[in-house]
């Protein structure tokens, strides 16, 4: 593969990505639609995301397994296209069976969440297969184009539902659906690099460690993603219902401002980044802060200002710490992003889901009802903030992780050098 090529199929690689976004951005814009027009709960409209990613989960379990029995270039290149299809049932069934609303969201929540697994799973490896004197910064830029879009999914839906008009959502759905099929034309014509399947091993001990290794970030990618997509999927519904803020006001300066933040800081780190391990462990203590700010201001403004600012902590978290796994355990294959995939989905879809449990459950308690006549709020708004304080353990508990990775990481150092000078 030439320059020239790996620059196209490069290129292609990030509006493919661009393209994802409203997978995970139209989605959120469109719960508080769902609930009035079809009366569908906070519970079942935090199933949605459930779904969503432990779709995306099961598409990454199969690929840390049976990656060899896929012809990874035909999977690539087929991914766009069942994203398309999976948008358009998404808009059309609700609209032909009303009473059936829930049951066509939940289809084409499958269908595209299919997609959005193998993108997950091979987009990442064939970056790194590129030929690259930048292979990190390249990554990085990977996931900021992901954020460039959902703030395009963001703004874009939002102005539509606001001056066209909530009852024509199945327009828009079916409008984002021609950025996929873009993508799969352009992926159809792109040539793809070799990848590897599974990781290169060197004896029982080497393996050991690596194995102990991806364990680790594994556990690092989880808890980074219950961080990130709990805010990025309930940010709109917590500034309109626990806030009072406008949902047009909410969705622009919360949650597209949240996926600017989140776009702009993964590009800064790809323009000037380096030790990425910091970056991440700063990323968590920023997340706690901004999680317990969100949930005890009294005032709106500071809230949302820190539900903003965790597009800012949250953005590294992911595409660092697989930034991570390819510093400290290099020659991954497929199998191994695959594996590192499952543990972002299954933080992805386990936090948003609890998040959306507690707010149901917190909101009907009588202490829940005890605690909003004294502060002048509703049981509702007592059951989001209960939500975001239980939400701060998991950036906690990222911190706690790294402090494990760090020591892991550092003896293994000390062993190969050790090592290395033994052979010298």
């Amino acid at each position: 593969m030439n320059k020239a090529q790996a620059k196209r199929t490069k290129y292609t690689c990030y509006f493919t990505s661009f393209a994802m976004a409203s997978v995970f951005g139209l989605p959120p814009i469109l719960f508080s639609v769902f609930q009035s027009a079809y009366n569908i709960s906070y519970t079942l409209l935090g199933t949605l995301v459930l779904i969503n990613f432990c779709t995306q989960l099961g598409v990454d379990l199969i690929f840390s397994f049976f990656s060899k029995r896929f012809n990874i270039h035909k999977t690539i290149r087929i991914m766009p296209f069942i994203t398309a299809f999976g948008l358009c049932v998404y808009a059309i069934i609700p609209t032909i069976f009303p009473n059936r609303a829930y049951v066509g969201l939940v289809i084409g929540t499958i269908i595209f969440s299919l997609a959005a697994g193998l993108n997950e799973v091979l987009t990442s490896p064939l970056i790194a297969a590129l030929p690259s004197d930048t292979p990190d910064k390249d990554m990085s830029a990977l996931h900021s184009i992901y954020g460039y879009g959902l703030t395009s999914v963001v703004v874009i839906s939002t102005l539509f539902v606001k001056f066209v008009g909530k009852n024509y959502w199945n327009y828009l759905t079916l409008l984002w659906a021609i950025l996929p099929i873009i993508a799969w034309i352009l992926l159809m014509k792109s040539k793809l690099p070799e990848m590897s399947i599974g990781q290169v091993e060197k004896g029982k001990e080497k393996s050991k460690h690596r194995t102990v290794g991806l364990s680790l970030c594994v556990i690092c990618i989880f808890l980074g993603a219950c961080a990130e997509n709990t805010m990025s999927n309930w940010i709109s519904a917590f500034a309109e219902k626990a806030l009072n803020i406008p949902k047009m006001y909410g969705d622009v300066f919360g949650m597209a401002l949240f996926a600017v933040l989140l776009a702009l800081t993964r590009t800064a780190y790809a323009k000037f980044g380096k030790n990425i391990f910091s970056v991440i462990a700063w990323s968590m203590f920023g997340s706690v802060l901004c999680y317990i700010l969100a949930a005890v201001s009294p005032n709106a403004v500071v809230s949302l200002i820190a539900c903003v600012a965790l597009g800012i902590c949250t953005s590294m978290l992911w595409p660092g710490t697989l930034i991570l796994m390819e510093e400290k355990i290099p020659r991954v294959g497929v199998a191994a992003y695959a594996l590192m995939a499952a543990g972002g989905d299954f933080g992805a879809s386990f936090a948003p889901q609890l998040f959306g449990i507690i707010i149901d459950n917190v909101a009907v308690t009588d202490w829940a009802i005890s605690m909003s006549n004294t502060f002048a709020v509703t049981p509702e708004q007592v059951g989001f903030k209960v939500g975001i304080l239980v939400v701060t353990i998991f950036p906690i508990l990222g911190l706690v992780v790294l402090g494990i990775m760090k020591k892991h990481f550092n003896k293994e150092n000390k062993k190969s050098m050790l090592d290395g000078k033994a052979l010298g």
